[in-house]
């Protein structure tokens, strides 16, 4: 089967033919007739809480399915679940539902945002559910998970958050930063300890100041962090996405959607974590305090909306696959159109719609 378009590789845009063998990428190699079309590496999101009415935070498998299958038709061929902070037994609950999943290639794992996050900064996160890390609850959940856990978000501040880090490290489960209020000394060292990820940054984080740094400016010049950026315009203002990319490049920064279930659906209350939640005009806050709740974005939108920001389509396709790929230990296995790679790639028109999608060699869309 071959492909024809301009191909977004990780060395730059080869307007030719892609060649798929199998479920793999084969080739690559130039074509003067090649299609008007963009081929993108399908998009990795390691941050989302559902879609399309369906949600990942409630441990339902056929909810989860739901999910992944919605993000799925907008071209994301891998994405973690993640859920909001919850009770232990949830948590549990939700690596035992979504282990099928995972041995399935249904999602890539699981991403627990919480509940060892900060009150101060909790945004959306329920405050009823927030708790000082818990090594026998993560040491069981390790266990329990056998590999489908990808990441947890921390806030560094909280008492045992640095040996938690440590315990993820050493079983190969990412930790990042997030929905933090600590200092900038907390969260170099949280890095120290070994968090390479930066949850939704700028979001749930205490805001830069130049005489006490904070956060961002720990994670955005840490080079061993990728730094997540929700880019939908509403998270963070366009000048703040360039001024991130730019600063942390396009091998750390990753494109997320942070979307909750009702991405692509109507306006009207939903519910996050046991939270009611309002969608007006595409923004979900909070019923109780107007806090941004998550977002209604999908990926190909991300793209649409960090390519009118200003960005090049290359770095871009890197924010949007290669980087987050990497950033959760699967870039030897997706992320990037080379060969040797599964072919998971998306087809955009012109106007930077999505044609259709393909996963593992075989075109769902």
């Amino acid at each position: 089967m071959t492909v024809s378009g301009r191909i977004v590789t990780p060395g730059g845009v080869v307007e030719g033919t892609l060649s798929i063998d199998g479920d793999r990428i084969s080739t690559v190699a130039p074509d003067a007739s090649a299609a008007d079309r963009w081929i993108l590496p399908g998009f990795v999101d390691i941050h989302t809480h559902g879609g399309g009415g369906h949600t990942f935070t409630t441990g339902d498998a056929a909810s989860a399915r739901g999910a992944a299958a919605f993000h799925l038709r907008h071209g994301t061929t891998t994405l973690l679940a993640s859920l909001v902070s919850s009770p232990f037994a949830l948590m549990r609950d939700a690596v035992l539902a979504y282990a099928p999943l995972v041995a399935e290639g249904v999602l890539a794992g699981v991403h627990f945002e919480g509940p060892y996050l900060s009150h101060a900064r909790c945004g959306a996160q329920n405050p009823e559910f927030l708790r000082d890390p818990s090594l026998d609850e993560l040491t069981e959940l390790i266990k329990l998970a056998d590999g489908t856990l990808r990441m947890v978000t921390i806030a560094p501040e909280r008492p045992g958050a640095l040996d938690a880090i440590r315990l993820l490290a050493e079983h190969g489960v990412v930790a990042a930063v997030g929905h933090t209020d600590g200092s900038y000394a907390e969260v170099n060292a949280a890095i120290e300890a070994g968090a390479t990820v930066a949850t939704h940054l700028f979001n749930g984080m205490r805001p830069v100041h130049h005489r006490e740094p904070g956060p961002i400016v720990a994670l955005l010049d840490a080079p061993s962090v990728v730094c997540e950026l929700v880019a939908d315009g509403v998270h963070l203002h366009d000048g703040t996405l360039l001024f991130a990319a730019h600063a942390a490049g396009p091998a750390r920064a990753a494109l997320i959607t942070d979307a909750m279930d009702a991405a692509g659906m109507a306006d009207g209350e939903y519910d996050l974590g046991g939270q009611a939640v309002i969608v007006a005009d595409r923004v979900a806050r909070l019923a109780r305090d107007g806090s941004i709740a998550g977002s209604t974005l999908t990926m190909d939108a991300a793209v649409r909306q960090a390519l009118g920001a200003g960005l090049s389509m290359a770095d871009v396709a890197a924010m949007a696959a290669t980087t987050p790929a990497r950033a959760v230990g699967l870039g030897d296995q997706v992320g990037a159109l080379r060969p040797g790679l599964r072919a998971d790639l998306v087809e955009l028109d012109s106007e930077l719609r999505v044609v259709r999608v393909m996963k593992s060699g075989e075109w769902i869309r």
